[in-house]
């Protein structure tokens, strides 16, 4: 049985190692995936499609109104369908990393205002 997707995740990306964060709102329909991915970073919302294979889930996040490459994202789904973690790439090129994300509430936004707030600026003592 697949687990169903939808709904709202709040994950990070590691670029050059350093973390961003993104929310994602997903709609499952099948083995199809869609949906948006808001990073917290100056590229802003992407669009999402993908699919789902058992707990295998792989999609492209191609940005809105920004010249840029796509991006294929693949992971793995948690046995509880509550997490999902794997790797990404820009296509056409050599830049990639890992990626998390967790199924979470209606306050995504809360809690990430929350944690950039508790965040001490650089260069702070």
């Amino acid at each position: 049985m697949t687990t169903d997707l939808s709904g709202t995740w709040l994950g990070t990306y590691w670029h050059n190692g350093e973390p961003t964060r993104f929310e994602a709102t997903l709609v499952q329909g099948g083995n199809g995936l869609s949906g948006r991915m808001q990073d917290d970073g100056p590229l802003g919302e992407a669009q999402v499609v993908g699919d789902i294979v058992g707990r295998k889930v792989s999609f492209s996040k191609t940005y809105i109104g920004a010249q840029s490459h796509s991006i294929d994202y693949a992971g793995t789904i948690s046995e509880e369908g509550d997490s999902i973690s794997g790797s990404w790439i820009i296509r056409g090129t050599r830049h990639s990393g890992n990626w998390e994300a967790k199924r979470g509430g209606d306050d995504l936004m809360q809690q990430l205002r929350r944690r950039m707030e508790q965040q001490t600026p650089v260069g702070a003592k």
